[in-house]
């Protein structure tokens, strides 16, 4: 916990309660059963129950039960289910940080930073249930933010592009994460990765879509190119990993851009 002497009360008016706790800066109850409760203990629960349940399943009275306590005994050291969902946010993105290292590879850096998110939504599959509410304030949260960041240490850039370049990364990231989470979910529940791409479909669609309607479409369809008829065929690869090196290779040319317009 960090020393509340040293901190600006006046500066963290509005800070939410949640993110106040995930710092430590607040002062914990000592009232209740003995000790046995404790913050992480109870985002533990929370968390054991979202994973099997979901979001939907996840309240303070259960949490409570689950742990053997009554909900007010929860409410002594999170004051709110808000709170809760902002801790478990925190929680799962405790995640290993790879080491500093002297010389970058930004790409290899950028990857295992996108594959490290994705991971978390396929995990956890309630994480991109929650609303963004806000820019990332939670230690574990900001602590990824900084891994990020170090892999553009050396860029001829700006904080703002730098920013928006993490914005691009962690979007993608999201999105993907998402996707590949709700395909779990749906061979979870007795779906097939043939339903999810569209290949149980592809039969249909080419009878379905014209030319003459779909002109662009059309080709794609007939091809199988559209529901993945080809893909032993498919040189690309995985199409989250060709999307991501593309937006790489994006990056790499903005980088270049810089470089050829910077002064002499």
């Amino acid at each position: 916990m960090q020393n509340n002497e040293y901190l600006d009360q006046e500066q963290l008016k509005g800070f939410p309660n949640g993110a106040k706790l995930s710092w430590g800066i607040v002062q914990q109850s000592k009232r209740g059963p003995k000790g046995e409760l404790s913050i992480k203990k109870i985002v533990d629960a929370a968390i054991a129950i979202a994973d099997k349940d979901g979001l939907s399943g996840v309240s303070m009275s259960r949490v409570a039960a689950s742990l053997g306590f009554t909900t007010m005994s929860l409410y002594r050291y999170i004051a709110s289910k808000d709170d809760l969902l902002l801790l478990m946010q925190d929680a799962v993105c405790d995640v290993p940080i790879p080491p500093q290292v002297a010389e970058i590879d930004w790409r290899a850096s950028m990857r295992e930073y996108v594959k490290v998110c994705i991971a978390v939504f396929c995990k956890h599959p309630w994480f991109g249930d929650i609303p963004i509410s806000s820019v990332p304030i939670t230690p574990n949260n900001l602590q990824m933010v900084d891994w990020m960041l170090r892999s553009m240490r050396d860029f001829p850039l700006n904080e703002y592009e730098k920013m928006s370049i993490l914005l691009l990364l962690s979007s993608y990231s999201r999105s993907s994460g998402i996707i590949q989470r709700d395909m779990q979910r749906m061979v979870q529940t007795g779906g097939t990765p043939d339903i999810f791409s569209g290949l149980s479909y592809s039969k249909a669609l080419k009878q379905l879509v014209k030319a003459e309607r779909f002109p662009s479409l059309h080709p794609l369809i007939m091809s199988g190119a559209y529901t993945g008829e080809n893909e032993s065929e498919n040189t690309v690869g995985d199409d989250f990993d060709f999307g991501l090196e593309r937006i790489l290779d994006g990056i790499e040319h903005y980088l270049e851009r810089k470089q050829t317009l910077k002064p002499d």
